[in-house]
């Protein structure tokens, strides 16, 4: 079994944008993706997307694009990201998922040898413009990781690989509250997103490796739309 990442797939089948606004290597990005995946990607892998997997507002509008992933190969583990606004309850997502596709949402899923955990995660204190209401959000999304690694003691003896949208350390700063908890729940392995454009270009965080932690950033257009094989 292989394990494989990509966030930021940013689909929009039912009311299709351009996502080549963004430069020109976004165009026909999603069939790079697939092409790439279906080559590699066996139905006794697992893939894991954290988060903006849909440009959607409204479930249904968003079921096409989890129709297109649910096709491809592979156990498939997904995330909320910040932009993935048709997110709802666990049951309604659920009710549309098929093809060996799950989501992470205060729990954990084992597959093998290893248990997976995430959240969404959100901006830091340290960010400029962080306000009341975001300071609630993070509080939150912290509880909300602790929750999913709990759920994985159930596991002892899987190794414990986190999915979360946001990256969970702020730019050379490894002593996050974030990564304090990764590294007290000793996780191996953490893959997010988020992260696009310009900003790739003097970020300190992408695959480094901090308290016995490895972080792989795997936005979709880092990767140059291609999967990167965590295990």
């Amino acid at each position: 079994m292989n394990i494989y990442a990509i966030g930021d797939l940013h689909l929009s089948n039912a009311q299709p944008k351009a996502m080549d606004i963004f430069g020109a290597h976004w165009k026909n990005h999603f069939e790079k993706i697939s092409a790439d995946w279906k080559t590699r990607v066996t139905d006794q892998d697992v893939v894991l997307i954290p988060g903006d997997i849909s440009w959607a507002m409204k479930l249904e509008d968003a079921k096409p694009d989890i129709d297109a992933i649910c096709s491809l190969p592979g156990k498939k583990i997904m995330i909320k990201g910040n932009h993935d606004y048709w997110w709802g309850s666990m049951a309604k997502i659920n009710g549309i998922l098929h093809g060996d596709a799950h989501i992470l949402q205060n729990n954990c899923i084992a597959v093998g040898g290893y248990v997976f955990c995430g959240t969404r995660g959100w901006t830091f204190p340290q960010d400029s413009g962080f306000g009341e209401n975001d300071q609630k959000i993070y509080e939150r999304e912290k509880i909300r990781l602790q929750l999913s690694l709990d759920a994985a003691k159930k596991y002892p003896d899987c190794e414990k690989i986190v999915m979360m949208h946001f990256p969970p350390i702020y730019q050379n700063m490894k002593n996050t509250e974030f990564a304090r908890i990764l590294e007290q729940e000793q996780v191996s392995e953490v893959v997010f997103g988020h992260l696009h454009g310009d900003i790739l270009k003097n970020i300190y965080l992408t695959d480094v490796s901090s308290g016995g932690v490895n972080y792989n950033l795997v936005s979709a257009d880092y990767l140059n739309f291609t999967l990167k094989q965590i295990r």
